[in-house]
C-alpha cells in the first residue's frame, strides 16, 4: 500500500470519527447533558467504583489501561482490547451503534449501572481527544 493510499484511508477514518462523535455528542445534549468536559471525562475514566455485585473495585483502566494508545486486557477474561485512542486506532469511534453497545456493557460491568447522557458525553469527548 502506497503512502498516498494510507494517508487517504487515515483521513477518511478521521472524518468518519468526527461525524460519529459529533452526532452522538449532539444526541447526549438532547437527552439532557449539559456542557461537556474533557477533564470531567478523564476524571470519570479514573474513577474507582466497587459495584454491588462482582469482585473488588473497578475503573475503566482496569481493562483498558491508563494509556489509551496501548492495548488493554479484560480483567476477567484476559482478552486483548485494542487501543481506544483514535490517534493510533482509526477504527475507534466510527460506529455509533458500537459506541452505544460498549457504553451499555462497560458502564454496567464497571459501575454496576448504565451511564447517564452527561457521563457518556464527557467520556466520548475525552476519548475522541486521545
Amino acid at each position: 500500500m502506497g503512502a498516498f493510499t494510507l494517508l487517504a484511508l487515515l483521513l477518511l477514518a478521521a472524518t468518519a470519527n468526527a461525524g460519529t462523535v459529533d452526532g452522538l455528542l449532539q444526541q447526549y445534549r438532547s437527552e439532557g447533558a449539559g456542557e461537556l468536559s474533557t477533564n470531567r471525562g478523564a476524571a470519570l475514566w479514573r474513577r474507582e467504583v466497587t459495584p454491588a455485585q462482582g469482585s473488588g473495585p473497578r475503573q475503566c483502566g482496569s481493562c483498558h489501561g491508563s494509556n489509551l494508545r496501548q492495548a488493554g486486557k479484560h480483567a476477567r477474561t484476559g482478552k486483548r482490547i485494542e487501543p481506544l485512542a483514535p490517534s493510533v486506532n482509526p477504527a475507534r469511534l466510527t460506529d455509533a451503534q458500537k459506541i452505544e453497545k460498549w457504553f451499555r456493557r462497560n458502564c454496567k460491568w464497571t459501575w454496576g449501572r448504565e451511564c447517564t447522557a452527561q457521563e457518556k458525553g464527557d467520556f466520548l469527548l475525552f476519548l475522541s481527544n486521545q
